[in-house]
């Protein structure tokens, strides 16, 4: 079985020194709640997770694929409820593409994410399991 670890350190006020695989980030809070903006906050982090995730499984079955892109790009929306404690309900990826005759490869591009969010993205998976995450693909024709 595998294993991943991360840990935060104390660095003042609400800020945090992140270390992930000897990977050394910033933490921390905006001022209004006693912070310095020195990083993210711990939420939107899951978002970059998920983005994370499953852009690479993509870029990495397309190429496989040997599909052909100019540029690629995964942005996640995350709703929050109003009550505390405030996490995410539901979560929106949206993937983006940019190339030369887009069309031609819409079913591998289609099928790379399908993969994806079915089978490869760990965090994808686990998401599913406690709210719903839904996708859009957006092509740029160059």
């Amino acid at each position: 079985m595998g294993k991943e670890n991360s840990s935060v350190s104390w660095k003042g006020n609400m800020a945090f020194e992140a270390n992930i695989a000897d990977q050394k980030f910033m933490i921390d809070a905006g001022a209004a709640v006693g912070g310095e903006d020195k990083g993210p906050t711990p939420k939107p982090l899951m978002l970059t997770a998920l983005a994370g995730c499953t852009a690479m499984d993509v870029i990495s079955i397309l190429k496989k694929m040997r599909v052909e892109l100019n540029d690629f790009k995964v942005s996640v929306d995350g709703e929050l409820t109003d009550e505390h404690p405030k996490h995410f309900i539901k979560m929106i990826v949206t993937y983006e593409f940019w190339g030369n005759d887009l069309e031609a490869s819409r079913a591998k591009i289609e099928k790379a994410i399908n993969l994806s969010e079915e089978r490869y993205c760990g965090v994808s998976v686990v998401y599913k399991k406690v709210m719903p995450v839904e996708s859009e693909i957006i092509f740029h024709e160059a």
